[in-house]
């Protein structure tokens, strides 16, 4: 229920703060190639997909903010739970995939390169909505309720339509079982925008 709340706060903040500065808003939709590293997931990039809206505020006709609000899935597949389990036989299929949803908050700064290209760098906050709730026994809570990663790419922007590219490195270890692993995520996003 409290995450629903932020949620609307944030819409909400954000349909005030285009109507008043005038500033430029749109939808976004897109597909990630992610992974979480750390030794108990298996190496290489799982698909899955974000959908979400952005704000463009031109600060000058060079330099800019884009925030925006996205949900976000993040899959990958076990490797091996065995650390995990020091005393215990491991109860899951390594093949089963873990999926976790995201609200994902980026705040980024945008650089004009030319009238067409746009560079985006910044933070990127991360709310755990959802977890895979089969990956321990009883449900118990695996991973962290939220993350930080910073986020850099490119956009090319033509009248209605956007086009961007980033990669996601995340910051934060969101292993919330032991210290033993340390669970990053990292992801490449795709996608295409429309502006209202």
């Amino acid at each position: 229920m409290k995450k629903l709340l932020v949620a609307a706060i944030l819409l909400f903040s954000t349909i005030q703060l285009v109507n008043a500065q005038g500033a430029r808003a749109g939808i976004k939709l897109g597909t990630n190639l992610n992974k979480i590293s750390g030794q108990s997931f298996k190496d290489g990039f799982d698909l899955s997909y974000h959908v979400g809206g952005f704000l463009e505020l031109d600060l000058n006709r060079k330099w800019g903010i884009q925030p925006e609000v996205l949900w976000s899935q993040t899959s990958t597949k076990r490797s091996n739970f065995n650390t995990l389990y020091s005393s215990q036989v491991n109860p899951f299929n390594n093949n089963e995939k873990i999926k976790l949803d995201y609200l994902s908050i980026p705040i980024l700064l945008r650089y004009s390169v030319a009238g067409i290209l746009t560079l985006n760098v910044g933070p990127q906050f991360g709310i755990l909505l959802n977890q895979d709730k089969t990956l321990l026994q009883n449900g118990e809570s695996a991973f962290k309720s939220g993350d930080f990663s910073m986020v850099a790419g490119g956009q090319l922007n033509f009248k209605f339509l956007r086009i961007y590219g980033r990669y996601n490195i995340g910051l934060q270890n969101i292993n919330d079982i032991d210290n033993k692993d340390k669970w990053t995520n990292q992801q490449i996003q795709l996608g295409l925008g429309l502006r209202f």
